[in-house]
């Protein structure tokens, strides 16, 4: 039997009851998956899984994605390692709110990550609810906000001079920068119905905007910052914490993300798949 347990806070749940190496069943997956509209991002901790399980329990909530600029782990295509080594003295890797690769034509619906190897403090993974953030705005600043048409780009992170441009200065993290990035834009509209829910919710964050169609580069900077600082609103965040062996699948149409440290001199490591 499968139990859900919300946890408690602006999004998130931690389900437990299922061995996720073994192929789900067609009422389980329906489960799991309207769990995953109702809470955003699940937690399934105690799971025991190699590469193919990994790839096997994903193809069960979509198909494989697009990782741009990552390189996949050895032997596999559609897996990539989140990973910091105890000596590390990078930046941390994807720290500012960001909905993963919205700077792409069609941007992914989810993300999967399986912990393999976790410090015993820090590194949480931060989400924010973003139909949560959309319902509270107060009506003037959502009608600022609602109809804008943003300009995603993976400029600031991934071009030759882009925060990770500078492959030397990633750490463990195998990045593949590259000079396309720099030019690379998709217009998306920043609060989309969501096709499954048809809730409104923002997509993506301060990571990946670069401005919004129609409007000055002052006047949009100006608003993302605005809608950086609502974002990171204590009522619409929910900390996830991270267990060795546990497996999160979060959804990039209602929620963005970032990174914490708080783990200095230990190594995390971490699997990731991306899902359409």
């Amino acid at each position: 039997m499968i139990d859900i347990i919300p946890s408690g806070g602006a999004c998130g749940a931690s389900i437990r009851g299922l061995d996720l190496s073994k192929p789900l069943s067609e009422f389980q997956i329906a489960d799991v998956h309207q769990a995953w509209l109702d809470h955003h991002v699940l937690a399934f901790p105690d799971q025991k899984l190699d590469d193919d399980q990994l790839e096997a329990f994903s193809l069960q909530f979509g198909r494989f994605g697009e990782d741009p600029y990552f390189n996949p782990i050895p032997g596999r295509t559609h897996i990539a390692a989140v990973k910091r080594e105890a000596t590390d003295t990078n930046p941390i890797f994807a720290e500012h709110w960001h909905s993963d690769w919205s700077f792409l034509e069609h941007p992914p619906k989810g993300t999967v990550l399986y912990s393999l190897d976790i410090p015993p403090m820090g590194g949480d993974t931060l989400f924010s609810n973003q139909h949560l953030s959309f319902d509270a705005m107060h009506e003037e600043m959502r009608a600022r906000f609602a109809d804008l048409k943003a300009i995603h780009s993976p400029v600031m992170g991934y071009s030759l001079q882009g925060a990770y441009g500078d492959v030397t200065k990633n750490g463990a993290m195998d990045i593949r920068p590259s000079e396309e990035a720099a030019h690379i834009r998709y217009t998306h509209p920043l609060a989309p119905i969501h096709p499954e829910t048809g809730r409104r919710g923002f997509l993506s964050g301060i990571g990946y905007l670069i401005g919004f169609e129609g409007v000055d580069d002052k006047t949009a900077l100006d608003l993302i910052l605005e809608l950086n600082a609502w974002q990171s609103r204590e009522e619409f965040v929910f900390a996830q914490k991270w267990e060795k062996d546990m497996l999160v699948m979060w959804d990039n149409r209602s929620v963005v993300h970032k990174a914490t440290g708080g783990y200095e001199g230990y190594r995390r490591e971490l699997h990731r798949i991306t899902l359409y």
